[in-house]
């Protein structure tokens, strides 16, 4: 088998999902990896599909397409499947029914929002390289009076304790009494990044709420909620190879048939029955009329009004 069928053992451990590549490359160290039944302490060998790779003594699962989640994360969760203080996890609180998944990125304990979940770890790893330069954006409840100064010295870069951090897109959304509310833009996503900045302004941050990543956005999500992305999102989104590992729209159709029958999925709701006779439309079904309708094929190319 020639190596360029092959990859690095790292990276298969991530992309069946067992844990990140970071961790993998750690367990390797830590001598609990082994390829064929021998131990290896690299994390640069290459395998191959005919090659038995175990993890704690244990098979890697046969590798699944790749799947991402949208969590609202609430306050007062690690995101780490083990907290040494032993303080609540993210992955503790998720329904039982999901397999087993990694975040992308991380959201600290006093900080809520948006938190992607996959159960891929090479795409975790792809989505959080800030060669995507995919912006993270926030709201922001800061104590203080922030002005149009605090907001030009954080669009110019700033140097916080010896780091470094670059352009921010800030502005303020209201004044509450002794609090504001901004909306902050970031394309790093340093670690405490936006309370380090804040807190350099003068500013203590008292609530931090992250409401998109790249295309991906909280919405209507409640707190705790969690939401599969579908695979036709995932392959508009995220380009041609991880489309490539997407089942296709049948056989998605077919998997969703197979949940269904066999209990694991709730049945698609059924569509309301149509009004018989000259039974009168309810307001909640009618359909915009065509102008009030949004075409993305046709944004941006509105033709210009006859005179």
């Amino acid at each position: 088998m020639s190596d360029e069928t092959k990859e690095r053992v790292a990276k298969a451990i991530a992309r069946a999902g067992v844990c990140s590549r970071r961790e993998a490359e750690t367990r390797i160290a830590q001598g609990k990896v082994a390829v064929n039944g021998r131990r290896i302490d690299t994390p640069a060998t290459l395998v191959g599909p005919g090659d038995i790779v175990t993890v704690d003594g244990r098979p890697l699962p046969d590798k699944a397409p790749p799947r991402l989640w949208r969590y609202h994360k609430p306050v007062g969760l690690m995101t780490t499947h083990k907290d040494p203080e032993g303080r609540p996890t993210v992955f503790e609180r998720l329904p039982p029914e999901m397999p087993r998944v990694i975040s992308v990125g991380r959201l600290d304990l006093n900080s809520e929002g948006l938190l992607l979940l996959t159960n891929d770890g090479e795409l975790a790893r792809r989505l959080e390289l800030p060669a995507n330069a995919w912006s993270r954006r926030y709201r922001v409840r800061v104590h203080g009076t922030p002005t149009e100064d605090h907001l030009a010295r954080l669009a110019a870069g700033m140097t916080v304790e010896g780091v470094r951090y670059g352009a921010v897109k800030a502005s303020i959304e209201r004044q509450q009494g002794a609090n504001a509310w901004m909306e902050v833009t970031l394309t790093e996503g340093k670690n405490r990044e936006i309370r380090r900045l804040m807190e350099a302004l003068g500013f203590s941050v008292n609530r931090l709420i992250r409401v998109n990543y790249g295309p991906f956005a909280l919405g209507a999500l409640p707190p705790g909620g969690v939401e599969e992305v579908v695979p036709k999102v995932l392959r508009q989104t995220l380009g041609a190879e991880i489309a490539a590992q997407l089942p296709s729209a049948a056989a998605e159709g077919r998997e969703r048939r197979r949940r269904e029958q066999a209990g694991d999925a709730p049945p698609p709701k059924p569509r309301p029955d149509k009004p018989k006779g000259d039974a009168p439309v309810p307001a909640s079904r009618r359909k915009p009329p065509k102008s009030h309708r949004f075409d993305p094929d046709k944004a941006g190319r509105l033709k210009a009004k006859k005179p």
